[in-house]
């Protein structure tokens, strides 16, 4: 197993410990009339009705659940055992039957999956996980109709970069290197849908123009690139503006938070 592999493998057992907390979390979000995808994601990708949408890196499914909902015939992959466990269970707690769910490691789904979908997704803390995206675009682009289309929503790399405590006060001070390929070591895992636990997890910083040429590198173009300076709930320290977004006043307009894009194959 090599070194990458490896590192994969305790990002696996880590995520494992959320998966039931996660369940509970978002099957109460979905047990109400108003829940919705990110409000940027939901308006981006437009109606979804009919659309056979291949959801990656899906977590427990809730997102994967909503596409379903509004129509869309859904796959939802994970890395993740228990993950997908709940996954089908909120799909059978909410009587969904036009949905399914994959266990399996993105970079190697064109092993274990076949299929071409209108739409290949992946949105919100997704990208860091992942330590080959020139691996990732071929896998996109595997899936993907001709006349369909990529759609991501991610942390901007940028942002990346900077002590995440210093940001709430307006501060901008570089602690991770933009440049650096090397996955960061964490001791902590979750916060924003179950309680902190302890569990060692690697997470791999990435330049924009990895991003880019990854989806390059599969055959794909970029047909759509947008920077936000805001996004949902979860960031310590934040403000939530009046549309629920939330932001660093102090940084308001001054730094890129997320970003999305959106790519389709060459002709």
């Amino acid at each position: 197993m090599d070194t990458n592999e490896s590192k994969i493998e305790v990002n696996k057992l880590a995520w494992g410990k959320l998966a039931e907390d996660h369940y509970k979390h978002y099957k109460a979000l979905l047990s109400r009339e108003d829940f919705k995808l990110n409000p940027i994601v939901e308006e981006e990708i437009g109606d979804v009705r009919g659309k056979r949408i291949l959801h990656l890196q899906c977590n427990t499914g809730a997102d994967s659940i909503h596409l379903a909902r509004k129509g869309a015939i859904v796959t939802g992959v994970d890395l993740v055992p228990e993950n997908i466990y709940y996954a089908k269970k909120l799909a059978e707690d909410f009587e969904l039957s036009n949905l399914e769910f994959v266990e399996s490691d993105v970079l190697k789904l064109m092993d274990v999956h076949q299929g071409e979908y209108d739409i290949v997704m992946t949105t919100d803390g997704v990208l860091g996980w992942l330590p080959d995206l020139n691996r990732w675009g071929k896998t996109v682009s595997y899936f993907l109709k001709k006349d369909g289309f990529f759609y991501l929503h991610d942390s901007h790399p940028f942002m990346m970069i900077f002590d995440e405590g210093q940001l709430p006060h307006g501060n901008l001070v570089p602690k991770y290197p933009y440049f650096n390929m090397t996955a960061d070591l964490d001791t902590s895992i979750g916060g924003y849908a179950s309680e902190t636990k302890q569990a060692e997890n690697y997470f791999w910083g990435h330049q924009l123009s990895t991003i880019i040429n990854g989806l390059l590198y599969g055959g794909l173009y970029v047909t759509f690139f947008k920077e936000y300076d805001r996004c949902v709930p979860g960031m310590a320290g934040s403000a939530i503006d009046t549309n629920g977004f939330a932001y660093y006043p102090e940084l308001e307009g001054k730094l890129p938070l997320v970003f999305s894009l959106m790519a389709q194959k060459k002709s």
